[in-house]
């Protein structure tokens, strides 16, 4: 029965979805605050830590798996790539980028929109006094998000669409748009580590 259970990628993860709720209920419930503002910032981390797995783990699938492996894929092998996986990829691609970074920005303001305005400014909002540097560096990583973001909705999407025949294209059409979407996506790669330390670093020495 259990195997059966895991065979179905949609009741898997609905269960693990529910097993995590039951936690963050129990969280809220042990919490000294209750169901306050602070257990709203800690249930929206965690809905942007899930998403940024997902989005920076398909970034780092697209960049160190299939963009490096697809010239050597014999050409009669690589429509099932750009017909199926590829579009698969691409939906969770774009969707946990937004969700990503609305629940990063929704655990920004959840801190105060002081602290919001702060980072944002890279922490000159109410002139940079001492303390101030360590919100610039949140606010590298916060910017680089963002950017990252954009990257992938003004970018690498539309020109993914082309290059994978979802819109009308002509071969060079074609041949173009893939190489625009490498491109904006191995810039992504390249912002991805300095964006995760700003991330991991901060929350770890600031809180």
């Amino acid at each position: 029965m259990f195997a059966r259970l895991l065979s179905n990628f949609r009741t898997t993860i609905l269960l693990s979805l529910l097993l995590a709720a039951v936690m963050i209920y129990a969280f809220g419930q042990l919490a000294p605050g209750g169901y306050d503002l602070g257990f709203w910032q800690a249930a929206f981390r965690w809905i942007h830590v899930v998403a940024g797995i997902l989005w920076i783990g398909l970034l780092y699938y697209f960049n160190f798996v299939q963009i490096r492996v697809m010239p050597a894929i014999p050409a009669e092998l690589k429509p099932a790539i750009g017909k199926h996986i590829a579009p698969e990829a691409l939906f969770w691609f774009r969707w946990s980028a937004l969700v990503t970074v609305l629940a990063g920005l929704a655990v920004m303001f959840a801190r105060g929109h002081a602290y919001a305005l702060e980072v944002l400014s890279f922490g000159f909002a109410g002139g940079m006094v001492e303390g101030d540097q360590q919100f610039a560096l949140m606010g590298i990583g916060v910017w680089l998000a963002i950017v990252m973001f954009l990257n992938v909705w003004g970018i690498i999407w539309p020109n993914q669409k082309r290059a994978l025949g979802i819109v009308p294209a002509d071969d060079e059409k074609k041949a173009k748009a893939a190489r625009l979407a490498m491109l904006a996506s191995r810039t992504n790669l390249l912002l991805s580590l300095p964006m995760l330390t700003s991330m991991a670093m901060y929350q770890t020495l600031f809180g």
